[in-house]
């Protein structure tokens, strides 16, 4: 009996410890009360000032601003429940912006306040994420207008088009209006990437969208999520000077919705039509990379590097971790997509310890990697028709860490 006990309690902490890493995010649930309408749920929760939060409620719950609550029902608010890493609400979200993580912080703790919660989240390491402060945020570009008021001037000299060499010294402003008005503002963080240059190609685009997820409530198009984490990852590699080209271009910006509309405007450079044929499409921008490679090694530019940004496309209950493809035959390419493996392995270790880490590395005869000139990465980030990778590509704070480990990648090779 006792030999029984122990085995059913050895199995109880094995069933806890699975259940601790898995952790997953969720959306809160809430029964309304009585007389409750949308907007008075919103004001309940601190959450109406802000209409996309409102327009999330109505979209998690399949509803619309005409709809009643009922008493005898729970909705899901706007609010996501994730699991707090005991360390910072930044690291914790994979957001950089200090401002923000206080934002959050003092939004979990006025909930508290009007007793809707009863621990604080440095307690029970579980921390409410409201919609806007993450996917309407705005902060950002709010924090950085008074510095580009008084940097007017310089702001104006150093505007260019997107994805030209950069000049621009530590602490300056450059504006990059291919990211969109909320973040067309780009601050020199640093100058650790100068005198690198770096091709940033997301996949597929103009008439062909790439992988789509069409058994999705709203179907799901992987150039434009490939697209919006290439302007992320080409926004961070400018802050640390690097000289980055943005191949394929399309008028969207940075965008913080889960749903990225779909679209067939992309263009070759923001101005030369993406053909339909795949061979041409394909060796239009290796093309581009190339004649700007070898510009660039005409004036003594040594270390270029180019990325490629996928989304597999697999059975559903496929879930891939982010993997990489190098040319089987080069060097470089090959050293590079095993850093950046490395560097995957170190950040889930780091932000999800002991969830694991199932990511490759595989030489692969791709056209676009044997054809490109500068040493070159392929990634795939997920498969789009998984419920839990569609997590990985859908949710903003999602799209920007993957985009700040792929720049870290960048920035600690070699």
């Amino acid at each position: 009996m006792l030999m029984l006990k122990i085995r059913l309690l050895t199995a109880f902490f094995i069933l806890l410890s699975f259940q601790v890493s898995a952790f997953e995010s969720y959306y809160l649930k809430v029964r309304v009360q009585k007389g409750e309408g949308s907007y008075a749920l919103m004001r309940r929760y601190n959450l109406d000032n802000q209409n996309c939060n409102l327009q999330k409620f109505f979209e998690l719950n399949d509803i619309d601003q005409n709809t009643s609550l009922s008493y005898e029902l729970e909705y899901f608010l706007p609010i996501e429940i994730v699991q707090y890493n005991g360390t910072s609400i930044r690291s914790t979200l994979h957001i950089s912006d200090w401002e923000q993580a206080v934002a959050i912080k003092q939004y979990n703790e006025d909930i508290q306040k009007k007793k809707l919660r009863k621990t604080m989240y440095t307690d029970s390491k579980i921390l409410w994420v409201p919609h806007h402060l993450v996917n309407c945020y705005d902060g950002a570009l709010a924090t950085t207008s008074k510095t580009t008021k008084k940097n007017s001037n310089t702001t104006k000299k150093t505007e260019q088009k997107a994805g030209s060499p950069s000049k621009i010294a530590k602490g300056n402003i450059r504006v990059q209006p291919i990211f969109g008005d909320k973040y067309k503002h780009v601050t020199i963080k640093d100058e650790s990437l100068k005198n690198k240059v770096y091709y940033v190609i997301s996949g597929h685009g103009g008439p062909d969208p790439g992988a789509m997820c069409n058994t999705c409530p709203k179907t799901l198009c992987e150039d434009e999520y490939a697209y919006d984490i290439a302007l992320r990852l080409a926004k961070d590699l400018m802050e640390k000077g690097a000289t980055v080209h943005i191949i394929i271009q399309d008028k969207d910006g940075i965008r913080d919705e889960e749903i990225l509309a779909c679209d067939n405007d992309e263009l070759c450079m923001g101005t030369v039509k993406i053909p339909l044929d795949q061979i041409k499409r394909l060796n239009q921008r290796v093309s581009k990379v190339n004649q700007l490679y070898n510009s660039y090694k005409a004036k003594g530019i040594k270390e270029q590097y180019a990325i490629s940004l996928h989304i597999d496309s697999n059975h559903k209950d496929k879930r891939r971790d982010v993997f990489f493809y190098h040319y089987k035959n080069g060097k470089t390419g090959k050293d590079l997509a095993e850093h950046m493996l490395a560097t995957f392995s170190s950040k889930y270790e780091q932000f999800q310890k002991g969830r694991g880490y199932d990511g490759f590395v595989k030489g692969r005869n791709l056209y676009v990697v044997r054809n490109t000139l500068p040493p070159i990465v392929f990634l795939e980030l997920g498969n789009i028709n998984n419920s839990n990778d569609q997590k990985r590509i859908k949710y903003v704070a999602n799209r920007q860490a993957l985009a700040e480990w792929i720049s870290d990648g960048f920035s600690t090779f070699n």
